[in-house]
């Protein structure tokens, strides 16, 4: 147990400036008070005193969340919960305080959320596990699971090591904080919405007894938040496993397991955190990553899609430069050339489309350096998608001047 002075640790003048520098630094969206991050530093400066003896006297009371519901890759929704600027700092300084109390004792299989860990870790781990030989894998998965985190359980672990009874009425204060949705204020008795930096946090201390049971039985085990999977040598013990721990996840956690989207297979038959594991153990992109991004291409290269052409490039090198970054870090090359060649060609429609009009297209071909003779070869109406493969765009908006433009594909951006 710690001593019962962790308020004034966590309302302690560097401890907050770090947690606003780290909240501006993730550029969220504003809360339901409309503040936005850049002008909290000037509401502090008036009115933090207060804020400050309300947390210390245990009667501050957090905003409502801001709930907004974002698309599931596999369909439906899932709604994150924005908290006011104010409350995502207080968090944020909360989450510094408690982390390397809790992070001390979280299990080495753990690895979302946490300093010095990351998703590549984890999926660095489970292939060494199919390298070793346990190439079936019981992949479980909790139903809603921020949405249904058992407030009086987590509350218990928490108290486990924090003493100070302002901060654990300050964390069961956001955990019931009202979820403000389509103009009205929803209670909430359960959960601990995605979209506040003390989130992730719980989520871990609320597992932590998970990977503990896990540890006990000898199991070889990734998990990434509530992302969990099980290696083992044959799909008997995986059946046997996933049905123990059901019971157990039920019993002790108050959780639900899917059983749509949990079971056993084949490690090279799913995904773990958008790879494919080999056999061997090597790793590929897994379909639904790269049918991801395909999606990506199509919607920012349409020319429907009214949007200025130093934005548009901006937002694709962005978004590509994050893509390579995150699954270029354990495959050298994620796609093939031939993947490569279909982004391009649909680049090249989109400037096709662009040009608008026989003039346009040969005003743009002679600035491209295009012949008369090509120039009146490209005047003959095929289809967009069609012309963007013809010899004549391959050669004028080839690669190179592509890749100059900044419309860059993942090899693009391979160093040696």
């Amino acid at each position: 147990m710690l001593n019962e002075d962790m308020m004034e640790r966590v309302l302690n003048r560097d401890n907050l400036e770090e947690a606003y520098k780290r909240v501006k630094a993730n550029k969220g969206s504003a809360g339901v008070d409309g503040m936005k991050v850049e002008d909290f530093a000037e509401h502090a400066r008036q009115h933090w005193p207060v804020i400050a003896e309300k947390q210390k006297s245990a009667s501050y009371q957090p905003g409502a969340i801001r709930g907004i519901a974002i698309p599931k890759p596999q369909g439906g929704e899932r709604v994150l919960g924005i908290p006011n600027v104010q409350d995502r700092v207080i968090q944020q300084a909360v989450s510094q305080v408690l982390s390397p109390i809790f992070e001390a004792e979280f299990s080495d299989h753990s690895y979302g959320y946490r300093p010095q860990r990351s998703a590549h870790d984890a999926v660095r781990a489970a292939s060494r596990y199919v390298a070793e030989g346990k190439t079936w894998v019981v992949d479980i998965d909790s139903s809603a699971f921020f949405d249904e985190v058992n407030h009086d359980i987590l509350m218990a672990k928490v108290s486990r090591k924090i003493r100070d009874k302002r901060v654990l009425k300050l964390i069961g204060s956001y955990l019931r904080a009202p979820m403000e949705k389509g103009g009205q204020k929803i209670k909430r008795s359960q959960g601990t919405p995605q979209g506040g930096p003390l989130s992730p946090l719980l989520a871990n201390i609320y597992l932590d007894d998970l990977d503990k049971e896990l540890e006990s039985r000898g199991l070889s085990f990734c998990r990434y938040a509530d992302d969990l999977v099980i290696y083992v040598g044959s799909e008997r013990s995986g059946q046997r496993i996933l049905a123990s721990l059901t019971e157990w996840i039920a019993k002790h956690l108050k959780l639900r397991v899917n059983p749509n989207k949990s079971g056993t297979g084949r490690p090279w038959q799913g995904k773990f955190l958008g790879f494919r594991i080999n056999s061997d153990g090597s790793l590929k992109l897994a379909d639904a990553s790269l049918e991801k991004l395909k999606a990506q291409v199509r919607n920012c290269w349409n020319n429907q899609n009214r949007q200025r052409l130093e934005e548009r490039i901006e937002e694709w090198r962005q978004y590509i430069r994050g893509w390579y970054a995150y699954y270029g870090a354990c495959i050298k090359y994620p796609i093939t050339r031939a993947t490569e060649g279909w982004i391009r060609r649909h680049m090249r429609k989109y400037f096709w489309q662009r040009w608008h009009n026989k003039r346009g297209r040969m005003n743009a071909l002679k600035r491209l350096g295009a012949k008369p003779y090509h120039q009146r070869q490209a005047s003959v109406s095929v289809g967009d998608w069609r012309m963007a493969r013809c010899h004549l765009l391959q050669r004028l908006l080839d690669n190179a001047r592509l890749k100059r433009w900044g419309l860059w594909v993942p090899s693009d951006l391979v160093t040696s």
